[in-house]
């Protein structure tokens, strides 16, 4: 089971993140949202190069003109809304960076028991990164966290953390410290945790594994 656990990068190698793929990696997770993921794929190729490889200036630049062909582009989703989404979230990492060096060392400074606050930044800060949009994206970039999935949410449930999904934030700021406690306790990721939790049933809740 621990090959299938999620990736968790470093420290170095969140730094070493190019601005360009983590604006890459939010606009694959704002277009699939919703959609079905292997189209995304079989098109992302083109979505590559219809965005100059997600250039951080150049998508941040485009103007109205620039849409409007980027609504006509075949080789990408022609999506309107999410090829706005994408230039707002252009603009939002051209804001960390400037602020912090680039994204992945804001990711990698950002404190590791606080995954539910840095949702609500990203959310905050970004276009379209609500839900499980932010989380994935995060996940995908190597960011430890964790998931309110449904399995792990019932999870928490069963082990009396929550009395019910955690979709407020008092709720998910108390299932995250069970969470970090978890983590502590058994060595694992919190992804890993939450992915633990997700195949688990029963006591096992209650034993904190």
């Amino acid at each position: 089971m621990r090959a299938n656990f999620p990736y968790v990068a470093s420290s170095e190698e969140l730094c070493a993140l190019q601005d360009a793929r983590v604006l890459a990696t939010m606009a694959k997770r704002v277009f699939a949202a919703g959609f079905r993921w292997r189209v995304i794929e079989a098109k992302w190729d083109g979505f590559e190069e219809a965005f100059h490889g997600f250039d951080i200036d150049w998508v941040a630049g485009i103007d109205g003109a620039g849409v409007n062909g980027l609504a006509q582009d075949t080789r990408i989703v022609r999506n309107r809304t999410k090829i706005v989404s994408t230039i707002k979230n252009a603009l939002y990492v051209q804001a960390v960076a400037e602020e912090h060096g680039s994204f992945g060392a804001f990711l990698a400074r950002w404190p590791r028991g606080e995954v539910v606050q840095l949702w609500e930044e990203v959310k905050k800060g970004g276009d379209r990164l609500g839900g499980d949009t932010g989380p994935w994206f995060l996940r995908s970039l190597g960011f430890d966290t964790f998931r309110f999935s449904r399995d792990v949410s019932q999870a928490l449930v069963e082990a009396g953390v929550v009395d019910k999904a955690p979709t407020g934030k008092r709720a998910q700021r108390t299932a995250q410290e069970a969470l970090v406690a978890w983590s502590a306790e058994s060595g694992l990721s919190l992804g890993a945790v939450s992915v633990v939790l997700a195949r688990s049933t029963g006591d096992v809740y209650a034993a904190g594994t």
